[in-house]
């Protein structure tokens, strides 16, 4: 059987992978340490999620009108698109300098 991070009992249905996903990935990947998203604030980690999926290549939706799991997975971290992920990491890496 393959891992949950792989499956659906792994994903999120709003996007990122929940507890038992992460859980799972830790397991494969000895040393490995997912923390669940940040949602809003001023955290590094947070600008440097949204500076890295926002410039990940591939639509934010599908043929079909429906989101890609880039696009849920931004909407998790609180960005409704790529180009509003670009600008809120900017924002949070310039506030994070002072």
């Amino acid at each position: 059987m393959t891992a949950a991070w792989t499956r659906k009992a792994g994903k999120n249905a709003k996007g990122g992978l929940n507890e038992k996903g992460r859980k799972s990935y830790e397991r494969e990947n000895p040393g490995s340490d997912l923390k669940a998203p940040v949602k809003s604030g001023d955290n590094p980690r947070r600008a440097s999620f949204l500076a890295r999926m926002g410039n990940m290549p591939g639509p934010e939706r599908k043929p079909d009108g429906s989101p890609t799991r880039l696009l849920l997975s931004l909407k998790a971290w609180g960005a409704s698109s790529k180009s509003d992920a670009k600008a809120k990491a900017k924002a949070i890496s310039a506030r994070n300098k002072k």
